[in-house]
């Protein structure tokens, strides 16, 4: 589960879902980097620094959200590490997942802004063998749930589509209303 950084902007939903998932283990949870993320964005464009750059500390923003989340909901631990989130989940413990190991690089994703949290959380749900993947968005859920629209209409990053296409199970999209449930093709 992808739970988007900027829902530190309603606590109560905040609390609530991240109590669910420490309820109803296991889960794995993607943290987005929110606030820590769009300071990245700011500096970025205030410094010019490179794409690459900017993803590795994206990256760690999505380690602090981690650590944010834990504080909000205490019985929930972080993993740094793809064993270590695997491990928790064979466990029946509900997890956060902190990709602080993605800052070496990996093949399959690009040290770029068109790679954020929504594709990180597809990616580890393919790597896992998740059979669902969801996104827990601040937005209202969309009526459409093509991945490419998605892409097209910003509430995904422009990777979401060649990562949905590779995910072979159900994603959901649930919003600050209704969820919409997509089975990957």
């Amino acid at each position: 589960m992808k739970i988007g950084g900027s829902l530190v902007s309603d606590r109560t939903r905040l609390r609530a879902i991240l109590a669910e998932c420490a309820d109803e283990a296991p889960v794995a949870i993607v943290p987005g980097g929110g606030p820590f993320a769009d300071a990245v964005r700011t500096t970025q464009g205030q410094l010019g620094f490179d794409d690459a750059f900017a993803h590795r500390l994206a990256l760690d923003a999505m380690g602090r959200m981690a650590e944010v989340f834990c504080a909000v909901e205490p019985r929930l631990t972080i993993a740094a590490s793809l064993e270590a989130v695997a491990d928790a989940l064979g466990r029946g413990r509900s997890v956060i997942w902190d990709p602080v190991a993605l800052k070496a690089g990996h093949p399959d994703i690009a040290e770029s802004w068109e790679v954020t949290s929504d594709s990180l959380a597809l990616w580890l749900a393919s790597v896992i063998g998740a059979d669902r993947c969801i996104l827990m968005k601040s937005a209202n859920s969309p009526a459409e749930t093509d991945p490419h629209i998605l892409a097209r209409d910003g509430l995904v990053d422009a990777a979401f589509p060649r990562f949905a296409a590779a995910f072979p199970g159900a994603i959901v999209i649930r919003g600050s209303d209704a969820p919409h449930e997509r089975h990957a093709a």
